[in-house]
């Protein structure tokens, strides 16, 4: 053989192997781009979170639901959370009434009984937090309250939620429970409007729950009673039945549920379920 020939040959060599690779390269494209374009229309088979999920939550809910809610937004852009907070009794009434609501988180099972009763759930509640009582007093508490029976000191201006409220509720139970009976110079709707009457300087003290006297800060004093674990609240959350944007709303209930939201949750004084 002439070395022209083997020069010819191994030319002949070398393109063959260069149109191998080029071949395994191709296939290795084309599967790369089978994955990809499987992978988008995994993607697209769940679609982006959007519209407005309004929110019927227990008063003592405000501030940690409205972080939660903003933190939603962020996660999740083109949506938007609003909220109605109140008395847990007057939310359900509004909620049978056919108020347009997505969720309800009421501050005990009773009133969240109220909504599945009357059917307009969608699925069982779940129980998310839990909060206890606990005493607000002014600022240096001078009426140097340090007990549940100190409440019943004549002279004392004491506020009560109304006994249809869930923290009425509570503290009916935990006076109950203590043998007390107590009068006090207002009942009020909600837990806010109770603390309100404190931070006014239009009473003296009132029972409320933790969560409340510590969103407060310096503007009440908080004094624990034993007798308030005798009155843990359980609160329930529901996706309603009427839901405009169902899929959105149980992406808030879950992120109230998900760690993230037990921390924030937590941060404000409630319990673990």
């Amino acid at each position: 053989m002439t070395p022209s020939v083997r020069r010819t040959r191994r030319m002949l060599e070398l393109a063959g192997a260069g149109a191998a690779a080029l071949l395994t390269l191709s296939a290795c494209s084309s599967s790369s781009g089978s994955s990809d374009t499987a992978s988008g229309t995994s993607g697209s088979a769940s679609p982006e979170l959007s519209g407005t999920v309004t929110v019927f939550a227990a008063a003592s809910l405000q501030e940690s639901f409205t972080a939660l809610g903003k933190e939603f937004e962020q996660q999740h852009p083109g949506t938007k959370v609003t909220f109605s907070f109140g008395g847990s009794d007057t939310l359900a009434a509004s909620i049978t009434g056919g108020a347009p609501a997505d969720v309800f988180a009421a501050a005990s099972p009773r009133t969240m009984a109220t909504v599945t009763n009357a059917k307009d759930t969608a699925g069982a509640p779940v129980t998310f937090v839990r909060n206890q009582l606990e005493i607000a007093t002014l600022p240096g508490n001078p009426g140097k309250v340090a007990s549940l029976k100190d409440l019943t000191e004549p002279g004392l201006k004491v506020v009560l939620c109304d006994r249809t409220v869930p923290c009425g509720a509570a503290a009916q139970k935990a006076l109950d429970a203590s043998h007390l009976k107590l009068t006090p110079v207002s009942y009020e709707q909600d837990v806010k409007a109770a603390l309100n009457k404190v931070e006014l300087k239009e009473a003296d003290a009132a029972v409320v729950y933790k969560t409340d006297v510590h969103a407060a800060g310096d503007k009440v004093e908080g004094v624990e009673f034993p007798e308030s674990a005798e009155a843990v609240n359980d609160y329930p959350i529901a996706l309603l039945k009427n839901a405009g944007h169902a899929e959105t709303a149980k992406a808030f209930i879950a992120l109230v549920r998900s760690a993230e939201g037990q921390r924030v949750l937590g941060q404000a004084g409630f319990l673990k379920p």
